[in-house]
């Protein structure tokens, strides 16, 4: 059971509990490499992320990669900085953002269909001891938005498999 962060059944007082906050899911006619072109392009994010006012990656080559790191504007936020945590290409993307206390991940899945289509699943969780204080502060935005931007991604996906 979790209590403000705290796992009551670990007798550790340094154990932390994870918060799911949001997930989302999309069927799509766009390809697998349709939507790992969208994220790659950080700075079309705020096409598709409404919430998003600007993204970009770190150092010279800005390559979304294992590994990357970069930062994320929300509109009406401070920025954050995050890191692409695993990437698997056409099939799974992880980034999170260490905030104080807590880190906010947001697990992207992608299921190739056999017509070429895919299935993507988004996930987001907060963990950390202060990961409670954070659910707060951006838990409702998070819910609220995560399966309208998904869809939107989907759309810019499948308008630019078209083409």
């Amino acid at each position: 059971m979790c209590w403000r962060g705290v796992d009551t059944q670990k007798l550790s007082a340094h154990t932390t509990c994870m918060t799911n906050i949001a997930s989302a899911h999309v069927a799509s006619s766009a390809s697998p490499t349709a939507f790992f072109d969208r994220w790659a392009d950080v700075g079309t994010w705020p096409e598709w992320n409404a919430d998003t006012e600007w993204v970009r990656l770190d150092g010279e080559s800005a390559e979304f990669i294992e590994g990357a790191t970069g930062v994320l504007k929300p509109k009406g936020g401070p920025k954050v900085k995050f890191v692409v945590e695993k990437l698997v290409p056409s099939r799974e993307f992880v980034d999170v953002s260490r905030l104080a206390g807590a880190r906010l991940t947001f697990r992207h899945l992608v299921v190739p269909l056999d017509d070429g289509g895919c299935t993507v699943d988004v996930s987001v969780t907060l963990d950390g001891p202060l990961g409670w204080v954070w659910n707060r502060i951006l838990g409702n935005g998070i819910a609220k938005s995560l399966q309208p931007d998904l869809d939107s991604l989907a759309a810019v996906a499948e308008a630019k498999t078209a083409r």
